[in-house]
């Protein structure tokens, strides 16, 4: 492994990790890639709860002896001065607020659902599961509004904003969502589908994600 200052630890299937693959290529930055098996008990190291004492992915090395964990405290690290986060601060608090809409709405009903369905730690007719479709049906429905009146979330360019929706989003059939029915929804996804160095590098679950069958922080 060459050692470059960036070095990124990450799992291949989550998305919060993708959204940092897919800023760093953007960004044409060049970095060391560690992979981490969440589900081979590799965050429960003690080694690497010196990286981070959360155990989880992504984490990325910016200098020697100084980690950053979180994706998105990552990815507004690597786009600091660059066009794709803005200077502006009302700008710049919408960049902050769908990252923060992403965590706390995107994240655990359509990535929640995404990943439990996926891996067999839910059925479709379980509670929880009809629970996290209702919300992620908001969740589309919310961002089918905005993108009605957008051509991207903030400032009418792409930023690390669609980045951060884009991850988990752009995988919502996974888990049963038909983006067909939100046209606006599906035409943004296009759109950042076509933005300069592009990539796409999503891994399925691996056997051991299912419940039971790893060791990890998620059971």
């Amino acid at each position: 492994m060459t050692d470059f200052p960036l070095r990124l630890y990450d799992y291949a299937a989550s998305c919060n990790c993708y959204k940092v693959r897919l800023l760093l290529a953007q960004l044409g930055l060049v970095y060391d890639r560690v992979a981490v098996d969440i589900f081979n008990g590799e965050t429960l190291t003690a080694s690497y709860a010196q990286i981070n004492p959360q155990r989880t992915t992504p984490v990325l090395r910016v200098a020697e002896g100084k980690y950053l964990p979180e994706s998105n405290a990552i990815v507004l690290y690597l786009a600091a001065g660059t066009e794709l986060l803005p200077t502006d601060p009302f700008e710049l608090a919408q960049v902050v607020r769908w990252m923060i809409f992403e965590q706390t709405d995107v994240i655990p009903m359509i990535g929640g659902l995404r990943f439990r369905l996926l891996t067999g730690r839910l059925k479709p007719t379980d509670a929880d599961a009809a629970r996290r479709r209702d919300g992620g049906l908001e969740v589309l429905a919310l961002l089918e509004d905005h993108l009605r009146a957008h051509e991207f979330m903030v400032a009418g360019r792409y930023t690390v904003a669609d980045i951060a929706i884009y991850g988990y989003t752009h995988l919502a059939g996974d888990a049963g969502f038909d983006l067909s029915a939100y046209p606006a929804l599906e035409a943004w996804l296009a759109r950042v589908k076509q933005q300069s160095r592009y990539i796409e590098d999503v891994k399925p679950y691996g056997a051991n994600a299912a419940l039971g069958a790893g060791r990890s922080i998620y059971g």
